[in-house]
C-alpha cells in the first residue's frame, strides 16, 4: 500500500503574501506619518540677485494613523494515542500542524484584503475608485486604473473569474494579453503589469460582480507594505508562532498557532480599485 501525506484542497498559492513587502514592527504598532499637502513647500528658481531666499518647512499631519497588528489564533488538539501509534510513515502531529498552519495563512490573505480595519479593499480612497465603462472588465478600464497608480504599479489583484472575464474581452478585441512567468507560474499581464489571481476577492453571487485592485508595493516606493512582529516565541515564519500548551487529563496534547499581521497603504496613490465589474459575460466568436 502506498501512503501519502494528507492532501488539503483549500490551499492556494497566496500570491499576495509572496509579493508583499514585509516590514517588522516594534511593540506591534506602526505609525504612518504623512505630509500635510495643504502646506506649500516653497522654493525659488533662477535666483540671480541677493534677495532673501524663502524659508519653508515640511508639515506632518498632526494626528497620524496608527496600525496595530491583528491576530489569527487556532488551537490543535491531538490525542497522544494518535501520535504514539499512528506516527509512521508520517508524523501525525507535524502533518496536522502543517494543515492548520496552511489554513491560518489562508485566513491571513483574506484578512489582508477584507479586514474592516486594515484590509486593502477597505482602504482605497474614494478618489482612487472607478467604475467599469460597460460592466465587464475591458482593456480601457484597466488603462483607466493605471492612470490612478501610474508611479511604478506592481500588480493587479483579482478573482480568477474576473481575470478570465478580462481575457474574454481582450480576445473579443483581438488584443490577447501577453504572459509573464513569476515564481515559476505564468500570469496574464496588461501594459506589463501582471494580473495576480486570488479567490479571497469575492464574486457576488447575486449579480456576478467583483473587483480589481491595482497596487504599488514596497516601502521605498511609498506603496503598500505588510506588517509583522519579529522575535516571537516559537517563531516558524514572519509573524507566525507555534507553541506547545501541554497535555491535559484526557491525554490531549494542545498546540497554539498564532499569526500576527496587518497592512498599511503609505500614500493614497499607491492603490486603486475598479469596482463592480461583471464576470458572467460571454461572447460568440465568428
Amino acid at each position: 500500500m502506498t501512503k501519502t501525506a494528507p492532501q488539503f484542497g483549500a490551499i492556494t498559492p497566496r500570491w499576495l503574501v509572496r509579493f508583499l513587502d514585509l516590514k517588522p514592527l516594534e511593540a506591534g504598532t506602526f505609525r504612518l506619518n504623512k505630509v500635510d499637502e495643504n502646506k506649500v513647500i516653497e522654493s525659488l528658481c533662477a535666483h540671480e540677485d541677493e534677495s532673501t531666499l524663502p524659508a519653508t518647512f515640511v508639515q506632518y499631519e498632526e494626528s497620524p494613523r496608527e496600525y496595530r497588528l491583528g491576530s489569527i489564533n487556532a488551537v490543535l488538539n491531538v490525542h497522544t494515542r494518535i501520535s504514539d501509534l499512528l506516527n509512521s510513515p508520517f508524523d501525525q502531529v507535524r502533518e496536522q500542524l502543517r494543515i492548520l498552519i496552511e489554513s491560518v495563512k489562508e485566513k491571513q490573505e483574506s484578512e489582508l484584503l477584507n479586514n474592516a480595519d486594515y484590509g486593502l479593499l477597505h482602504n482605497v480612497p474614494e478618489s482612487q475608485t472607478i467604475k467599469p465603462r460597460k460592466g465587464a472588465p475591458t482593456p480601457d478600464d484597466l488603462d483607466e486604473l493605471l492612470t490612478k497608480v501610474w508611479k511604478e504599479p506592481s500588480l493587479f489583484l483579482a478573482h480568477p473569474r474576473t481575470i478570465a472575464a478580462f481575457g474574454r474581452e481582450c480576445t473579443r478585441r483581438g488584443v490577447p494579453p501577453p504572459t509573464v512567468t513569476l515564481f515559476g507560474s505564468p500570469f496574464l499581464t496588461w501594459r506589463g503589469v501582471p494580473l495576480i489571481p486570488s479567490d479571497k476577492i469575492a464574486v457576488h453571487s447575486k449579480d456576478q460582480t467583483s473587483k480589481i485592485l491595482l497596487v504599488r508595493i514596497g516601502e521605498k516606493k511609498q506603496g503598500v507594505v505588510g506588517l509583522f512582529q519579529p522575535g516571537l516565541a516559537g517563531e516558524q515564519s514572519p509573524g507566525l508562532s507555534v507553541r506547545f500548551m501541554g497535555i491535559d487529563q484526557r491525554s490531549l496534547a494542545s498546540y497554539l498557532v498564532s499569526l500576527y499581521c496587518s497592512a498599511a497603504v503609505l500614500t493614497d496613490d499607491a492603490i486603486a480599485l475598479l469596482d463592480g465589474v461583471e464576470v458572467g459575460q460571454y461572447h460568440e466568436y465568428k
